[in-house]
């Protein structure tokens, strides 16, 4: 009854931008959830890629109580101790020199779009505004970054759109090329596209993309709101490239599940800022920089979480594929690197999705037909074998 009237309140009282699931998850701790009426679940979907150390880990926790004790929030008019580590750690990690911080995904790439324009502005003149992105992307949803994003149904119904933005399709450095005109000023991309699908670049593709930025003096903006905070298996899946960005953004993993995000930018890039031109009224707030300072600080100790991805993903695929082999009249392909990894099926999968769920299966379908795995980097093979039982019930099932 109480999991009846909890259902009942949120259809009355929130709005419905959500096709949710019948399930109100009232627990979590590592790769576990429990809802509301006691049942447990195994959790794969990870607040999609958020819950990079699984759900309330002990120390992101404590560090959450500690400052939670000591100081919420502070404006920004004011230097913030926690923030200042922070941008420290995240600086001596990355290609950066300088960090905004914002709430979302979202933010940091409104952040990276309004600071390429001004960047462009300063070096390029003022006819240098466009900014290049892919086709089957997602940058967020404000109206500027819904504009970024490749996709008409994000797009549908909020037109006009924002000038400046160009698609072309990933993983295609000729139509990169062939859309380049005299008002580019930045390429926008995902190193793996989450969203669209789990779309890997092929192995030269960004190298040659910043090449082409190089050539034309463009910036290139790497969206690592999914992929970064070692969810492939390094920090930021840039390094697996070979290549270096000029602006970076994150969010989703960087605070565990707290909400901060981060624009990530060179000095020469960043300068392009002054004071009023950019503010967040809670961005890097002492309580998200305290949780993402634990994160980061057990994500880079002697590198264990990214081996432990790395390991692990490397498991997965392998069982993932050894479904495909089974399964090969419905699962079309098996790819993603690290513990960021796509099932493609011949088929829509949110039948698959509810199917797994009763039986106590979280898993998440994007692109209509593809299943998106982003569990914890704490995940083990003893849970990576349950989930593929489960799944490969499912399978069986609806086959």
């Amino acid at each position: 009854m109480e999991m009846k009237k909890l259902l009942e309140e949120s259809n009355h009282y929130i709005m419905n931008t959500y096709n949710r699931f019948p399930v109100v998850l009232r627990k979590g701790r590592g790769i576990k959830a429990w809802g509301a009426d006691g049942k447990e679940y195994l959790d794969f979907v990870g607040g999609i890629a958020v819950n990079i150390l699984g759900h309330c880990h002990p120390r992101v926790v404590v560090a959450i109580q500690k400052q939670a004790q000591r100081l919420l929030h502070v404006s920004n008019l004011y230097h913030i101790e926690p923030q200042i580590k922070l941008a420290k750690m995240l600086v001596e990690h990355s290609f950066a020199d300088k960090i905004f911080f914002c709430n979302s995904g979202a933010e940091a790439n409104e952040a990276a779009i309004k600071l390429t324009r001004r960047y462009a502005k300063e070096h390029s003149g003022k006819d240098r505004f466009e900014i290049i992105t892919a086709f089957n992307s997602f940058h967020g949803r404000t109206l500027a970054t819904i504009t970024a994003t490749g996709q008409e149904k994000i797009q549908k119904g909020f037109e006009p759109l924002v000038p400046g933005f160009k698609h072309v399709l990933f993983n295609d450095i000729h139509a990169l090329r062939s859309a380049l005109g005299k008002n580019t000023c930045a390429v926008m991309l995902e190193p793996i596209q989450g969203e669209g699908g789990v779309k890997m670049p092929s192995p030269d593709y960004l190298k040659e993309v910043r090449r082409l930025c190089d050539e034309h003096k463009l910036l290139l903006i790497l969206d690592e709101v999914q992929t970064g905070m070692g969810r492939t298996g390094r920090l930021f899946a840039y390094e697996h490239f070979d290549i270096v960005p000029d602006i970076m953004t994150l969010a989703k993993g960087l605070g565990s599940g707290v909400p901060v995000g981060a624009m990530l930018a060179s000095d020469k890039v960043a300068s392009a800022f002054a004071p009023g031109s950019h503010a967040s009224t809670f961005g890097g707030n002492p309580l998200v920089c305290a949780a993402a300072i634990a994160t980061l600080e057990t994500l880079l100790e002697d590198g264990f979480m990214f081996d432990q991805c790395k390991r692990m993903g490397e498991y997965l695929q392998k069982e993932l594929k050894n479904l495909q082999k089974e399964f090969s009249s419905v699962i079309i392909d098996v790819r993603g690197l690290g513990l960021l990894l796509g099932l493609e099926l011949t088929r829509d999968c949110s039948n698959l999705v509810k199917a797994c769920m009763e039986k106590g299966l979280l898993l998440n379908c994007t692109a209509g037909n593809v299943l998106r795995f982003t569990p914890p980097l704490i995940v083990q093979e003893k849970d990576i074998d349950h989930m593929i039982d489960i799944l490969g019930e499912v399978l069986s099932s609806l086959s």
